[in-house]
């Protein structure tokens, strides 16, 4: 079964059992007159609706690429996921307003053993539901499922406090639908909040995570042939489309034959280790000039703010030395710089130095 068709039966799975559960939770949150069970039912409905959307976001999404659009159609599941959180936010929302008022002046609310067996029912299939969905949206890399997992959990949780407000009413005469109400509205707006700030950092273009980013560098210095990798960069074009460059450091010895076997390699298990296309980019190492690069890295490892120094060359024709430096963004970035190349120059004079500016967008 393809991704695609697995984000699908998943959520379709879900559409049917939250549609289920609001039948019941409606029909007993009126019959009782519970303002917590029919929010509760809401927001059921608002999963089913979710499910809805990234069936059409996963379906438009898988979209084989074109001319107009030569990377596909991959980050449209990231709009559905946008779309998915307005909607729980709206919902959110509206239970707030509705439930404020509850607060000053409750309802009374009759239970029945029918309906708290229900709830509890509904408690447990909403925590089977979100291991279920969650589960296979780690397993697939979807983000949309991921979440509408999260939140059938999430979603458990609040109706085990309503079956605990329940109780607490029929033993103690004390009405906690309001409060409840407020609770359970707040938490589905940070849960909406925090699903849109996730979906749009993957949209603007977060930092690449660190244990991947680690892995890809370690995968490609397996190669002998390698010293080191740099300037690892990726671009998400979807949740399953990931395409990115990064600079590998050989001896200048080695031919351009060499070095496109090399790079077709490195590729190719990148590849087939992460499903990521990576183009590989060349640093010449020589070490004719080892006292001069050694003596640059151990002025660059009195700075805390600096990261890393690559991308290291001489040209001797030239007197000309080169080389990439990273510092903190948090640092003042033109001074630990300019002391650098000062501290350098005044070591070998008979050099000029060019400091390549670079950033940590990986590590």
């Amino acid at each position: 079964m393809s991704r695609q068709d697995k984000i699908v039966k998943t959520s379709v799975i879900g559409i049917v059992v939250n549609l289920i559960l609001v039948a019941f939770k409606a029909t007993i949150g009126i019959l009782v007159n519970s303002i917590a069970i029919t929010l509760d039912a809401v927001n059921n409905l608002t999963d089913a609706l979710s499910s809805i959307i990234t069936i059409i976001g996963t379906k438009l999404a898988g979209k084989a690429p074109d001319k107009e659009h030569p990377y596909g159609y991959g980050r449209i599941e990231y709009f559905s996921s946008v779309i998915i959180a307005a909607i729980v936010l709206w919902a959110g929302i509206t239970a707030l307003m509705e439930s404020w008022p509850k607060i000053f002046n409750p309802d009374v609310t009759s239970y029945t053993t029918v309906s708290l067996i229900i709830i509890a029912v509904a408690v447990i299939v909403k925590f089977a539901l979100g291991r279920y969905v969650k589960g296979v949206g780690e397993k697939i890399n979807s983000q949309a499922l991921v979440a509408s997992g999260s939140d059938a959990f999430f979603d458990a949780i609040l109706s085990l406090s309503t079956l605990i407000a329940a109780i607490i009413s029929i033993f103690w005469h004390i009405s906690l639908e309001g409060i409840l109400g407020v609770i359970i509205s707040i938490v589905i707006i940070k849960a909406s909040i925090d699903m849109l700030r996730e979906t749009l950092d993957s949209m603007i273009g977060a930092r690449v995570d660190s244990e991947l980013s680690h892995k890809i560098k370690e995968s490609i210095c397996e190669f002998p042939e390698v010293y080191g990798a740099y300037d690892l960069s990726l671009h998400n074009y979807g949740p399953e489309d990931m395409q990115g460059s990064v600079h590998v450091e050989v001896d200048d010895t080695m031919t351009a034959l060499e070095i496109h076997n090399l790079s077709r390699e490195i590729s190719l298990k990148i590849f087939s280790e992460f499903s990521i296309i990576l183009t590989v980019g060349i640093y010449a190492r020589n070490d004719e000039h080892s006292e001069i690069r050694s003596e640059l890295e151990r002025i660059a490892s009195e700075y805390e703010e600096v990261i890393e120094v690559h991308g290291f060359i001489v040209y001797e024709d030239k007197k000309l030395i080169t080389f990439d430096i990273i510092v903190d963004f948090d640092a003042d970035r033109e001074k630990v710089k300019g002391e650098i190349q000062s501290r350098i120059k005044e070591k070998y004079p008979e050099y000029n130095y060019i400091l390549i500016d670079d950033y940590d967008i990986s590590d």
